[in-house]
């Protein structure tokens, strides 16, 4: 059997984009210059954070479509469960277990990952977890994993399809997919699945999914500061 791999990070890539604030500016201007709006493009964009800010704040959001970012993400199954409910403005690439041998990668929650949900639903918090939880939890999804794969393996091994012994394998399996956005749907993105004091609207987002919104904040951050920083200032609502 395969070397089982744990792990509880999350990678996220930016692998390819076309995105700055100037795309934004022109994008906006055409409504009042026309043609003459493709001179904001030979412009330093900070000149203009008075407009960006105009189009956050009264929630003019169609400029905010005139770009592009690719990441590779690197996530558990149950992550981009959630993310595939994201469709407006994204386009997906997964890897597939119908045309590959999926290899033994799964997910176990770091320690400082918090176990213990209290309180009903829509009306509650998650706290730390116990040692002894913790390293219940850590041994349970270890033999449920390792159960689990090798479950996948002697199926593969009899010949059965990928697409049917794939069934065997758990959500906490790792996998990689390409996802592609414009800035104003993962504004909408980074609305719901992370949590921040900033916000407007409060959002409550597994973990997990929070992890990988954290990094793509981040690197959207550095192509478009002007346009984050617009984002941060208005509550962090997608216009």
């Amino acid at each position: 059997m395969s070397d089982i791999r744990f792990r509880s990070d999350v990678t996220v890539e930016l692998v390819k984009h076309s995105a700055s604030d100037t795309d934004v500016l022109w994008a906006a201007r055409v409504s009042t210059r026309g043609e003459q709006s493709l001179d904001e493009t030979r412009k330093d964009p900070e000149r203009s954070t008075g407009l960006i800010n105009f189009l956050m704040r009264d929630r003019h959001g169609t400029p905010f479509e005139h770009n592009s970012m690719t990441f590779l993400v690197s996530a558990p199954l149950f992550v981009f469960r959630e993310f595939h409910r994201h469709r407006v403005g994204w386009s997906y690439n997964e890897e597939s277990g119908r045309y590959r041998e999926l290899a033994p990668v799964f997910y176990l929650p770091a320690e400082d990952r918090r176990l213990v949900q209290r309180g009903r639903p829509g009306k509650y918090e998650f706290v730390s977890g116990s040692p002894e939880q913790h390293k219940i939890v850590t041994e349970a999804l270890q033999e449920s994993y390792r159960r689990s794969y090798h479950a996948y393996q002697e199926m593969l091994r009899a010949g059965v399809a990928r697409e049917v012994a794939r069934a065997a394998l758990p959500v906490g399996l790792f996998s990689s997919m390409y996802a592609t956005c414009n800035a104003r749907s993962l504004m909408h993105f980074l609305s719901l699945r992370t949590q921040h004091e900033d916000a407007t609207v409060p959002s409550f987002p597994q973990r997990e999914i929070e992890m990988v919104a954290e990094q793509m904040e981040r690197q959207w951050a550095e192509l478009m500061p002007l346009t984050h920083a617009a984002f941060a200032k208005h509550g962090r609502v997608a216009p």
